[in-house]
């Protein structure tokens, strides 16, 4: 087998197992299963999720994934839908990479005054580093395009969590 096929078949390989992770990202959440979440990020992780109002920051891992357990623990049900992954790898280094892809959050939070539907639709940078463990996302930086329905949900959710 040439170098230059080997390469080419490490790149299809390292596009499918980053389309997994980021898959994996929405799978996670949507199903409370934490650990699993966790397994999507370095530690640490940086995050920019300022189009929805949070500044970017850089977390430890688990203070990251307690975080987003806390603020989406409370909905009834949630599912994040991440189609459309585009992978750019970085000529410099065959470590790194950016999956962009879309992103379409569905939240229902069951007898919210404020009205039982949230959605957020956007997109998705996630900074991919190769690690020892197999591609993490190092870096993720979300753009909301839109969004509908009850603004408020998250705060409700994470206070519905609160009190349970």
């Amino acid at each position: 087998m040439s170098e230059d096929l080997e390469t080419r078949l490490r790149r299809l390989e390292d596009r499918a197992a980053i389309g997994e992770v980021v898959i994996k990202y929405g799978l996670a959440v949507d199903r409370r299963d934490w650990s699993l979440f966790a397994d999507c990020f370095t530690d640490p992780v940086d995050t920019d999720y300022s189009g929805l109002g949070s500044p970017a920051k850089e977390w430890e891992r688990d203070a990251f994934v307690e975080n987003i357990r806390v603020h989406l623990s409370g909905f009834t049900a949630t599912q994040h839908i991440s189609p459309n992954h585009l992978v750019a790898f970085d000529e410099q280094d065959p470590d790194r990479a950016i999956c962009s892809s879309y992103m379409y959050a569905q939240h229902y939070l069951e007898g919210s005054p404020n009205g039982d539907f949230y959605l957020a639709r956007g997109s998705y940078d996630n900074h991919m580093l190769r690690t020892e463990e197999g591609w993490r996302i190092q870096r993720i930086v979300q753009h909301v395009f839109w969004q509908e329905g009850n603004l408020t949900a998250v705060t409700e959710s994470a206070a519905r969590f609160a009190e349970a």
